[in-house]
């Protein structure tokens, strides 16, 4: 092939990727499909043709006696403005706009794609079921088996229903959630997980930053932004996307009713039409539409709507519920009965989220709820060691690295989950507790290249002992055992 035809080839793709993208008005943000035809101008600048017309019969009012082409005539003008008390004021200078590939570029959006004779963005086939989506979700997520059941069922019936479009006229709805557990149960980390392993946008969105509109704080739009930037600015692949809405309970009606509700309530009532389905504008780029960039429209029709929450204190509404059920007689229940029931959130109803402040009309729209065990020893125990990306094995990789082997005993895994119970911030607490007694370990090991295997003892854990080092056989065999090296701590004591 000559040169020329690899040159012809180069400017042909790039050709085509500028056309997937549509350009967006210098002035007033609007993209191409909103203005029609836009004036090109040089460093890749484009003008709709409303500015354009309105900057020129600006423009014919004044006379400025050709100094805006002028650029020596414009330094003088900004120095003598600078030095007669105006630091802050400047006359626009071209050459601040001729930087590489021009201002505009930074915030394009990718035009949507005709729908003549378009194949479903998924293919029916494709779609794994829902067992296999829960093997999958088994390999990363410990326990919480009846939560990764329905989180399959919902994604698979959701992405057939995107797939399909209607199946014999029957409009199937949407299958949104709502996911209540307590804090470290594996709320973020389970979408997270099934995101990754369906290869579809995510955005992880905090209620507690959203604001009513005209208020300080994010607008509710702002969730679907942060899902448009994670498809890389393209409507279409946002529209089949995953938005999780994590500390959902924060936006429950306030009890206090005598200042406005804009964080609450309010929030609530505009997320409602989020989750049923509209067409919504979002701002590209940005968080809010005051600031001056692009809009674009988003369809959330097909976007999955999973919303998480702790909910602390719900536990108590469910308690008072189930106390009002106990009576007198032989077969009464007593009621301190479910005061050491731990798992008493998994008896929630809609009336018990109604009573905690979630508004009739936006649980109507998360049809389906589920709660989220709290994690007990065993499961912490799991989750040390059995995830594919356990906490175990990443140290056991980073000391690898130093060709040294890190082991753990039974002990030492209990007694770490001990800890971690004690803490009551589920499984977050056992990163917390591992860096803090590897610290030395990491610290200890690249000094000596003799040492080639550690095994972390429960008496470490406790302070009462060290871990036991095993010094590198010279033949290169398994290492021989030569010492416990006790804790420094406990030696001082």
């Amino acid at each position: 092939m000559s040169d020329f035809d690899e040159k012809d080839l180069k400017e042909n793709s790039e050709e085509k990727k500028e056309s997937d993208y549509e350009d967006v008005c210098f002035i007033c943000r609007r993209p191409e499909s909103k203005t029609g035809k836009m004036f090109k101008l040089p460093n890749n600048i484009t003008v709709c043709n409303d500015c354009m017309h309105k900057t020129m019969d600006t423009v014919s009012q004044f006379d400025y006696q050709g100094m805006l082409n002028n650029p020596s005539l414009m330094n003088d003008l900004n120095k003598n403005m600078n030095s007669q008390g105006f630091p802050n004021i400047r006359f626009v200078n071209i050459a601040d706009l001729q930087g590489e590939g021009g201002i505009p570029n930074k915030q394009r959006m990718k035009k949507k794609k005709k729908a003549e004779g378009a194949e479903p963005v998924l293919d029916i086939k494709n779609i794994p079921p829902p067992h296999k989506i829960k093997a999958q979700l088994d390999d990363y997520v410990i326990g919480q088996e009846h939560a990764k059941k329905v989180i399959s069922v919902a994604v698979y019936n959701h992405y057939k229903r995107v797939a399909t479009g209607t199946m014999d006229e029957i409009e199937i709805e949407k299958s949104n959630m709502l996911m209540i557990g307590p804090t470290g149960c594996g709320k973020t980390y389970l979408v997270k997980t099934l995101a990754r392993l369906l290869d579809v946008p995510l955005a992880i969105a905090d209620a507690t930053s959203l604001t009513e509109a005209g208020y300080i704080g994010d607008d509710i739009e702002s969730v679907l932004s942060k899902l448009l930037t994670a498809a890389e600015n393209d409507a279409e692949k946002a529209e089949r996307g995953i938005v999780f809405i994590d500390e959902i309970d924060k936006i429950a009606k306030k009890k206090n009713t005598n200042s406005r509700d804009v964080s609450g309530e309010s929030v609530q009532q505009g997320l409602l039409r989020l989750l049923e389905g509209a067409d919504v504008e979002v701002p590209v780029g940005a968080n809010s539409k005051n600031a001056m960039v692009p809009l674009t429209t988003i369809n959330t029709r097909n976007i999955l709507f999973i919303c998480g929450g702790a909910f602390p204190d719900l536990d108590e509404i469910v308690k008072q519920r189930l106390k009002k059920q106990t009576s007198i007689g032989f077969n009464a229940e007593l009621k301190d009965k479910f005061d050491k029931e731990k798992n008493i959130i998994s008896q929630v109803t809609v009336e018990d989220l109604k009573k905690y402040g979630m508004i009739p009309e936006f649980l109507g729209r998360l049809p389906v709820i589920y709660t989220l065990a709290a994690l007990d020893k065993p499961m912490l125990v799991k989750i040390l060691k059995e995830p594919k990306n356990a906490i175990l094995k990443q140290y056991q990789k980073l000391l690898e690295l130093d060709e040294v082997k890190l082991e753990f005993d039974e002990g030492a895994l209990e007694a770490i989950a001990e800890k971690a119970m004690e803490k009551d911030t589920g499984a977050r607490a056992l990163r917390a507790i591992i860096e803090e007694f590897m610290l030395d370990i990491m610290y200890e090991i690249p000094k000596d290249d003799n040492i080639g295997r550690v095994t972390i003892t429960r008496e470490y854990i406790e302070g009462t002992g060290g871990p036991v080092i095993d010094i590198r056989s010279i033949s290169g065999e398994n290492p021989d055992h030569l010492n416990v090296i006790e804790d420094k701590s406990a030696g001082e004591e």
